[in-house]
């Protein structure tokens, strides 16, 4: 039975992994040769890996693709993206010749706003309150001057202080909300950091005020923190074209994908089971330019999920339509993502993702994954409606089956011409293999 250790994060990491092998591996050979088989023989570049997070052991490998082509507003990108998932980016890239040779996407910025929040209990008449936040906001604004001023000089900073009743919700709660604008950085840091100071603050006038009582001036502060709902922050991506201009697809005249095309939309905007899914291919697209450019997939997710959901019904993200004989194909996403600090400023592929992509401003990287998520979405579409998803998923999946099975390059070689004509499934992979066992 394993026992608890003691002071495992002053190991060097030799001796974790040492500790780890030893307590939950059988083969503890071949444990630590997998481990450490994916360190970097660089010691600087495995060093600056190893500060990134606590208890390192060793290094996660994702494939970092591209998809080239990507007409946007004009102006061709080639986008990296980091997914494990087969298909995902010759999808994206097949999207992007696609509606390359039809206009190309069109983007813009609907927003920029991102959120922080203080939550407090103050146990008291809300009036009083609400006149007294209207008359200190100046000099809170005043108060975190020494972190905003370089972040205003770029033109962010804080927007609006506002309070929001929330005793319906929890007895005695109220909310701070703070809108801001963070310019190029994410800014998780630049609006905790306020909030915090901001929060003292707070407390501190209220309790010299002679207008409350002794128990309104308890003021306890629940948490500060910002919000990865952003829906002020927002992307948009569209393409459209004559329907008389689309791809002739096989067994459907133009007019009957288009319509098809965009029954299957309104089926994801009307069912939750649906949705889910369709925005799942949506955000494949999106999180893998998100992880390739050192953003926060998970805020990300979060924030787009939450979107997603703000009528009170989980629903599509995206909206097709057909209108004067054309079709139309929009995404609108909620995007808190920033190009510089962070990984930005640190890991050396991310530094060369941004760098394919002409080191583009947080605006510019914002539309630049949205199309993403649009060229996914386009792509996945296409196929339900049309031959499957499974045929184009399986055939770029075959090479992964071949692995699993270990098959020699012969039979990689043999597996591929084969299966150019014949349904791919693990079962048809192994019982090829067994029949070209050579």
């Amino acid at each position: 039975m394993q026992t608890p250790v003691s002071g495992f994060s002053k190991l060097s990491k030799k001796e974790k992994i040492a500790w780890i092998v030893k307590t939950h591996f059988h083969n503890t050979t071949e444990a630590k040769n997998i481990v450490e088989q994916y360190w970097n023989e660089e010691d600087q570049l495995q060093q600056l890996h190893d500060d990134f997070i606590e208890n390192t052991i060793s290094n996660y490998y994702l494939p970092l693709g591209v998809a080239p082509n990507f007409n946007i507003n004009g102006k061709l990108y080639t986008i990296p993206m980091a997914i494990e998932e087969s298909s995902v980016v010759a999808a994206a890239a097949k999207a992007a010749k696609y509606w390359g040779d039809r206009g190309g996407f069109k983007t813009e910025i609907l927003g920029e706003e991102k959120i922080g929040q203080i939550h407090f209990i103050y146990k008291g008449d809300a009036n009083k309150l609400e006149h007294f936040i209207a008359k200190i906001k100046d000099q809170l604004r005043e108060d975190v001057s020494e972190i905003t001023t370089n972040m205003e000089k770029r033109g962010g900073g804080i927007r609006s202080i506002e309070l929001r009743n929330k005793t319906a919700l929890i007895e005695n709660y109220f909310q701070l909300h703070l809108c801001f604008l963070t310019v190029d950085s994410m800014g998780a840091n630049f609006i905790n950091s306020c909030l915090e100071v901001i929060a003292k603050r707070l407390q501190h006038y209220i309790q010299e005020e002679s207008i409350f009582t002794e128990e309104e001036k308890e003021v306890e502060i629940v948490m500060s923190i910002l919000s990865n709902y952003v829906p002020n922050c927002i992307a948009k991506a569209s393409v459209s074209c004559p329907i008389e201009a689309l791809e002739q697809e096989e067994g459907l005249s133009k007019q009957a994908f288009a319509e098809k095309f965009v029954r299957a939309i309104n089926i994801a905007q009307k069912e939750p089971f649906r949705a889910v899914t369709h925005n799942k291919g949506i955000m494949n697209g999106v999180d893998a330019v998100v992880i390739a450019t050192g953003n926060d997939f998970r805020a990300v997710e979060a924030g787009v999920h939450a979107y997603a959901a703000r009528n009170g019904q989980y629903t599509s993200l995206s909206h097709a339509y057909i209108a004067e004989d054309s079709l139309h194909f929009e995404l609108e996403l909620p995007l808190a993502i920033g190009t510089v600090g962070g990984l930005t400023n640190l890991h050396p592929l991310v530094k060369w993702s941004l760098e394919l992509l002409g080191h583009p401003s947080a605006k510019d990287l914002m539309q630049i994954i949205t199309v993403a998520g649009l060229a996914q979405n386009f792509a996945a579409i296409r196929s339900l409606v049309t031959s499957g998803i499974q045929k184009g998923h399986m055939k770029m999946h075959l090479l992964n089956i071949l692995n699993q099975l270990n098959a020699t390059p012969a039979q990689k070689e043999a597996a591929v011409t084969f299966f150019k004509t014949n349904p791919v499934s693990h079962s048809a992979v192994a019982n090829f293999l067994e029949k070209n066992n050579a």
